[in-house]
């Protein structure tokens, strides 16, 4: 079977639909619930005043002020003139840009600050938990089942997001909107298309999956500033899942996962449809003999997420791919979610941070298949983690802005290549396995971003330093697996295992030091002259 054609484009796009959903779905908040910027409630400037002033020169016999910034949760005291703090339900807010939110309805600001906080973690937690659940269910009962289940639960969570005035109930509900929402469709479309295409396509493909999500970002924005009433916000942003209602008899089970389990048969019967709609022959016997040639499982027989730890090569490499998952996630959201924080408009600066997303895209459309996965990727998150550390030296302002974009570019390319190149690294047994657990990784240090932006009350820089310093971590890390370029993926367990054993970046940087004084070849040119001798079966 041919591994580009219009039957291949055709489901592609459906599977990507996932990915423009998961990027409307994962920066929801920050358009339903932003933070907007607040005062104590001032009943000389306030009592009759419907648009509340934030003039420094107004708010200075009222509110303490340093450095031209005012308190936002202390004001005097009008008998003592005392320092005091203020209380629930006791602020106002500036509605230039927000005329609503979740924030404002129950008061998540100054001591309530850490109850905003955990509505994110609650969205990012029940991502991580469709991450690490839905991921291993794929592999048992198949991609597609997953897929669509998915898509329909995060239709009506989101639905029950819109109409909820409870906040531990929505935080409920919250959870599962994540799990399903960013969490299980997106994962499993992933790896469909993964499964489908050849490796000529990877690369393209991958990649437009995180181009559609910055997509989505960008929608978020978009519909944020058209739409001011936050209940029918919601709403729009998970009516967009509508799209996914008719994919169960769009969308065909994946032919690797199908021969994988010994369901040849139905294999053949989707090769034969792709076969015909891409206008070439069908020849079942050749398509026998290749599903003869890959690697077949008993029915009893099941592989899920321990199957990465039981080899020393497999756990390792585990291990640091779920790093590089979690370091990306973590200054991947901790740029996205205080988008709020940034000078300007704040859905121009949304906006901003998904666009910046797909020159990323492009540079790793354009160079990862010359340099390789690893070296780009490498390289992408040392600039990203770079950008992160300098703008917590320098005053806020445009300078930060443009920083803040170019880390946002760099961190986005190299998010996108840790996709491609974690289901290039591991066997198709274990495949779906390996993209959850390095997604419940993200997903995890996607938990945690809020959380940690909380320690900007001990130093403002404190989070962002800690973001840079664990992106540049992670990018000297990488340089320890195998490249995969030109290679193919491998099928089973014991393939994995062997699969790129002595290929390091370090380790050939020394061959090729040493081969140039000596004239041997290096390691890169041994691996693969290995992976010629022993090839990989042949993809569907």
């Amino acid at each position: 079977m041919r591994d580009w054609g219009r039957y291949q484009f055709r489901q592609h796009l459906y599977h990507i639909l996932a990915a423009f959903l998961a990027g409307i779905h994962m920066l929801s908040l920050t358009m339903v619930a932003p933070t907007p910027q607040h005062r104590c409630y001032i009943e000389e400037l306030d009592v009759n005043d419907t648009s509340p002033t934030f003039s420094i020169e107004s708010l200075r016999p009222y509110i303490p002020i340093n450095d031209d910034h005012y308190d936002s949760c202390k004001k005097y005291d009008p008998t003592t003139n005392e320092t005091i703090v203020c209380g629930y339900k006791e602020h106002v807010y500036d509605k230039t840009y927000h005329l609503q939110s979740n924030v404002i309805t129950w008061d998540l600001v100054c001591d309530q600050r850490w109850l905003r906080a955990l509505i994110q973690s609650f969205y990012m937690g029940g991502v991580l938990l469709g991450a690490f659940t839905l991921g291993p269910l794929a592999d048992k009962f198949g991609r597609k089942t997953i897929f669509y289940i998915s898509g329909l639960i995060q239709l009506c969570a989101g639905l029950a997001c819109a109409f909820i005035s409870n906040f531990y109930v929505y935080c409920g509900i919250l959870l599962l909107y994540g799990c399903f929402g960013s969490g299980g469709a997106y994962v499993t479309g992933f790896v469909l298309t993964m499964e489908l295409v050849g490796p000529s396509k990877r690369t393209l493909c991958g990649t437009a999956f995180s181009a559609a999500f910055a997509i989505g970002v960008m929608m978020d924005a978009v519909w944020g500033a058209m739409i001011k009433n936050v209940m029918i916000l919601q709403a729009v942003f998970a009516l967009h899942s509508l799209v996914l209602v008719g994919h169960w008899w769009l969308v065909d089970e994946s032919i690797r996962w199908l021969w994988g389990q010994g369901r040849t048969k139905e294999a053949l019967k989707i090769a034969e449809k792709a076969a015909l709609t891409n206008g070439v022959r069908f020849d079942d016997k050749v398509e026998l003999r290749a599903a003869a040639q890959q690697p077949t499982s008993d029915s009893n027989v099941s592989f899920g997420v321990s199957d990465l730890f039981k080899t020393r090569n497999l756990r390792s490499r585990t291990l640091n791919v779920a790093f590089n998952w979690f370091s990306n996630s973590l200054v991947y959201y901790g740029l996205s979610l205080n988008t709020g924080n940034l000078f300007g408009n704040p859905f121009v600066m949304l906006f901003l941070i998904g666009l910046a997303e797909l020159p990323g895209y492009l540079i790793v459309i354009f160079f990862v298949d010359i340099t390789g996965r690893r070296c780009l990727c490498s390289f992408l998150m040392f600039v990203g983690g770079f950008a992160c550390i300098i703008v917590a030296f320098i005053p806020k302002g445009i300078a930060v802005t443009v920083l803040v974009l170019i880390g946002k570019m760099a961190i986005a390319g190299s998010f996108a290549i840790i996709y491609n190149y974690t289901a290039e690294l591991f066997p198709t047994v274990v495949r779906n396995s390996a993209v959850g657990l390095g997604a419940t990784a993200a997903r995890f240090s996607g938990l945690l971003t809020p959380l940690l932006t909380l320690l900007d009350s001990l130093d403002k820089e404190l989070p962002t330093i800690i973001f840079g310093a664990v992106a540049i971590a992670s990018a000297l890390l990488t340089l320890f697996l195998p490249e995969t370029l030109h290679k193919e993926m491998p099928q089973t367990i014991e393939d994995g295992e062997h699969f790129g054993i002595g290929d390091t970046a370090y380790k050939n940087c020394f061959e090729v030091l040493r081969s140039t004084r000596h004239g041997k070849p290096n390691a890169a040119e041994n691996i693969e002259a290995k992976d010629r001798l022993n090839p990989a079966a042949e993809s569907p």
